[in-house]
């Protein structure tokens, strides 16, 4: 018995038995599977150096430098001077912006291995990275790499929506380094995400104030005022100062660029972004979204195309965005949908019913991209699943083939036919459309299978102007193409729903 136990304890896996198997998984090209048994590894082993390089390897061949970084750091502080580990630091630093680290790691590799597997790697970067320096603007070298990276690490929280922490991290930089500008402007952004627009402004006056003409402070306070459509003469003088400037510098041509596309100012940011595509820039997700649509709107649509395409090989996630399949025709000023505040105030409603209307309509917006691309309206975390469902409908997934939510598209079709009875909608007709949402939401959750959409949508009808004016069944039903007797039927069936009835 005691053998047996014996036995039991030695094939306890250890964070070096799943870092073999992570290896093994590796060369079978299986890196979904290796980096669950190295992050098994890493449970086991948070200190074992080479587990950390290894997953550092995988984050860094997702692009996930910041989390590649930390993992590097934390193999260099357990074995300090490994080359391998210092060329990774040194290529990740590069990609994260940090060049005095990047060039610091590259030649320390070179002092560790002079004629190492990865000396000219190492040289490489140093190249590259100091020609680079060469073409930064001054404000974007202030300070220490130690700075820089814990402005990255503020950043990255952000794109997660943990506003808290990155403005803790950002004010107790600028605290530290009252010039470190781009710090304010991080700043400034994560205020604003967080629905402090006051806040947020006052810091980029501040940036004005010790940086004049910031570009990054003025393209971010454009983008607010564009979001906020409250002083529309803030928001000429501030495009006109936009289209006035003539930046240099890579990274200001990309930002004036993109915000220039973002308010639809799309001639002037196809100049800009395309400027950068002939030096050879190789951008992220965002520069080939932008562009693509920059291109589309200013009549280049091959070219539209063609870089939508290298977008595709990038982030395929980006599917149903593309600028032609969004393009809506302006509606009539007497159409609800050229109404924005009213349609920004049915996304922002306390009441479902008003929200999801607002989400229908949404797909149907001349505003769509606009505010689809808003920071703070569209929260998907707080969504419940209709809500969710219809933001992907309005974003164009196809749900016909998905027989999971086969009664959901069914529903929808209701919606669509009373929005093709009414088209263009006015205020009185939304009303309408809103006593179909209340009966789809309650026929979802008691999984009513909405099996004739036509009915549905002529049953709807009756039931809201019955009560409005003097309407007939038959008048109704002849209307929409059915029998009398087929709209009776779904009438009776749909009176469950009503809240009366709850």
């Amino acid at each position: 018995m005691e053998t047996s136990a014996n036995n039991v304890v030695s094939f306890i896996p250890t964070g070096d038995f799943y870092y073999h198997k992570a290896m093994k998984a590796l060369e079978q090209n299986h890196f979904d599977q290796a980096k669950k048994y190295l992050k098994r590894a890493l449970e086991l082993s948070p200190d074992d150096a080479k587990i950390l390089v290894q997953m550092a390897y995988l984050k860094m061949e997702e692009e996930s430098f910041l989390e590649a970084l930390e993992l590097l750091r934390h193999a260099n502080n357990v074995e300090p001077n490994d080359p391998e580990t210092v060329l990774f630091l040194a290529e990740v630093s590069a990609n994260m912006g940090l060049a005095e680290d990047a060039i610091n790691f590259a030649t320390h590799y070179l002092e560790i291995e002079p004629a190492g597997e990865y000396r000219e790697e190492a040289e490489e970067i140093i190249e590259i990275v100091t020609e680079l320096l060469k073409e930064e603007p001054l404000e974007d070298r202030q300070g220490s790499a130690e700075k820089n990276y814990e402005q990255e690490r503020a950043r990255h929280l952000m794109e997660k929506g943990d506003f808290e922490p990155a403005i803790e991290i950002l004010e107790n930089l600028i605290a530290e380094y009252p010039d470190f500008w781009s710090a304010y402007n991080n700043l400034a952004l994560a205020y604003f995400y967080k629905g402090e627009h006051e806040q947020a402004r006052a810091l980029l006056h501040e940036v004005l104030i010790g940086n004049y003409g910031n570009i990054h402070a003025l393209c971010n306070l454009t983008v607010m005022s564009y979001y906020e459509q409250n002083d529309a003469d803030e928001l000429h003088l501030l495009t006109e100062t936009l289209l006035k400037l003539q930046p240099y510098f890579v990274e200001h041509r990309y930002k004036l660029g993109a915000t220039l596309a973002l308010i639809g100012q799309y001639e002037q940011a196809y100049k800009w972004l395309r400027s950068l595509k002939k030096l050879g820039y190789v951008g992220d997700t965002g520069y080939y979204f932008w562009l693509s649509h920059a291109a589309y709107f200013s009549g280049c649509e091959e070219e539209s195309h063609k870089v939508w395409d290298e977008l595709m090989l990038i982030d395929p996630s980006k599917e149903g965005l593309e600028p032609w399949a969004n393009v809506v025709e302006v509606p009539d000023s007497d159409d609800i949908l050229s109404d924005r505040d009213y349609l920004v105030g049915r996304l922002e409603h306390e009441i479902l019913q008003e929200r999801l209307l607002g989400l229908f309509l949404l797909g149907k917006s001349p505003f769509k991209q606009e505010l689809l691309a808003h920071p703070t309206l569209i929260n998907i975390d707080n969504y419940s699943t209709i809500e969710k469902l219809l933001l992907a409908y309005a974003m164009n997934h196809d749900f016909s083939e998905d027989v999971a939510l086969a009664n959901f598209y069914r529903a929808v079709e209701v919606l669509e036919k009373l929005y093709a009875q009414h088209e263009p909608l006015t205020m009185d007709t939304t009303f309408l459309l809103q006593l179909w949402l209340v009966l789809f939401e309650k026929g979802l959750h008691e999984e009513y299978a909405f099996k004739n959409p036509l009915a549905l949508a002529a049953a709807t009808e009756y039931m809201f102007y019955a009560v409005r004016e003097k309407v007939t069944k038959k008048e109704i039903a002849e209307w929409y193409g059915t029998t009398t007797k087929t709209l009776t039927k779904y009438v009776d069936e749909l009176m469950q729903f009503l809240p009366i009835f709850d």
